[in-house]
């Protein structure tokens, strides 16, 4: 039979309890996506279809009841913890689609200091966790500016990574063990190793899945000393951006890893550090760990940065923009009451690509926009920054704000996509990748076999072996 909404409602109710179906029709409303379409969300706007009811999971065994329950009668699953993805990944573009929240498994399983792992369930927020480290003199590492609102289980199934990750790495290199739970309700145990040759690392199924394969239930990752009181920042103007990254890769090649290392265009730096750019690009370094290596860092980056024209800047002001770069609730209040009396937002767009080929993106991307967008007028800024680098290579943030000119339901279409569109496309172009650490969600995986070329295939058949009935957040990572 064609399972119906009020069945689906009434099952639940008897695997997990009424208590933990939700069926508000605002929060099913809310639900039916992310902060991908946040200036429509704001204005009341909900298109798409709506769920037909949102799980509270409270347990493991809950999960994989509603995952066995979802996969026998093909009912399509959309995961979720922190709900702070950009992607679309939590979009609901299915009828009748469950809701699975791991929100309320938010227990902190055990820190263990001789061993420098925490092991935590999937809601447990990544700020709580942290606070609950540091009263060990340690840290996850792991900062994204969604920190305060963010949860660990949402942060390993996008790929997530941090503003400290030249350091501390992402969140791939962070997680020791994890469990997951399959559709069907079989549920697999990672065990926590420092490293083994024991096949493929069966955690990067897991890690960056988007609740396309998965729901990640249980995480165990690596933690480090905290020795804030070392820490070094460091400031320069400079006269282009390409300078900057120049920089980048001399410091990160020669073997030094500062936690942050990043450059920001001139309209970007003027919208982060407008009290000292003076429409010039900002290069920020931060420098922690041991005090050696603090030192030792410390004066790698003022020799590289002396063999180019630059300013100093005070360090306090780089101490103090680095106090505030997180994003909680307020923030984002703050955001969506600009988006309603002003008619502008902006988003970013973050991909990645070797040295060689970063500054050549940068340019086109900054070209065809300015000469292709046919709304470019709207736009109030248009920039990047380079943000997370590598042996081999560096991010770009590209960042976009503009002013509204047609109805809301409109704004996606006329402004984001294109501009997105043109991002993604010179990337790839450039041999590039699509994205850096947001997610595919919906809205990139129509490239995602560009992306992969060749190794497409290898995805397809994760995706065939692990959701056969395709039940796994449709759209998500493959395209609908």
């Amino acid at each position: 039979m064609t399972a119906t909404a009020a069945w689906i409602v009434e099952r639940l109710h008897d695997i997990a309890g009424p208590q933990r179906v939700v069926t508000d029709e605002q929060e099913l409303r809310e639900a039916s996506v992310d902060r991908f379409k946040k200036y429509t969300a704001v204005h009341g706007i909900f298109d798409g279809p709506l769920p037909c009811a949102i799980v509270r999971a409270a347990d493991t065994a809950q999960v994989a009841a509603v995952l066995a329950f979802a996969d026998e009668h093909r009912i399509n699953v959309v995961p979720r913890t922190g709900r702070t993805g950009t992607e679309g990944g939590l979009e609901t573009t299915v009828e009748g689609t469950i809701v699975l929240d791991g929100s309320d498994m938010d227990a902190i399983v055990h820190v263990d200091p001789k061993n420098m792992q925490v092991t935590a369930q999937c809601g447990v927020p990544l700020q709580v966790l942290e606070d609950a480290v540091r009263e060990h003199g340690l840290t996850t590492g792991h900062s994204p500016q969604s920190k305060p609102l963010a949860q660990l289980g949402g942060l390993v199934a996008t790929r997530s990574i941090g503003q400290f990750s030249t350091l501390y790495g992402g969140i791939e290199d962070m997680v020791v063990g994890l469990e997951a739970v399959f559709p069907g309700g079989g549920t697999s145990r990672i065990k926590n190793v420092p490293r083994r040759a024991a096949g493929p690392d069966i955690r990067s199924v897991v890690i960056g899945n988007e609740g396309a394969l998965c729901f990640v239930t249980e995480v165990t990752v690596k933690l480090f000393k905290h020795q804030p009181e070392n820490n070094r920042f460091h400031g320069y103007l400079l006269d282009d951006v390409h300078t900057g990254i120049s920089i980048l890769r001399e410091v990160v090649t020669n073997g030094f890893r500062p936690s942050v290392a990043r450059v920001y265009s001139e309209q970007d730096a003027d919208q982060h550090f407008a009290h000292f750019s003076d429409g010039r690009c900002v290069l920020v370094f931060v420098a922690e760990g041991p005090a050696g290596i603090v030192e030792a860092t410390s004066a790698e980056i003022e020799r590289v940065v002396a063999a180019h024209p630059n300013t100093l800047v005070d360090p306090a002001l780089i101490q103090s923009w680095f106090e505030n770069l997180n994003w909680g609730t307020d923030k984002i209040r703050a955001e969506q009451q600009a988006m309603l009396a002003e008619r502008r937002l902006g988003y970013t767009t973050e991909i990645s690509a070797d040295w060689s080929s970063i500054g050549a993106i940068y340019d086109s991307v900054m070209h065809r926009i300015r000469t292709e967008f046919p709304r470019f007028e709207d736009l109030t800024m248009l920039g990047g920054h380079s943000s997370h680098s590598y042996q081999t290579g560096t991010n770009m943030y590209f960042v976009y704000d503009y002013r509204i000119n047609c109805e809301p339901r409109e704004e996606i279409e006329q402004y984001h996509e294109p501009l997105n569109a043109i991002i993604v496309e010179e990337a790839l172009r450039h041999g590039g990748s699509m994205v850096h650490h947001h997610g595919i969600g919906k809205y990139r995986a129509r490239w995602t076999e560009q992306e992969h070329g060749s190794a497409y295939e290898m995805l397809l058949r994760l995706k065939e072996s692990f959701d056969p009935n395709g039940i796994m957040n449709r759209g998500t990572i493959f395209p609908a």
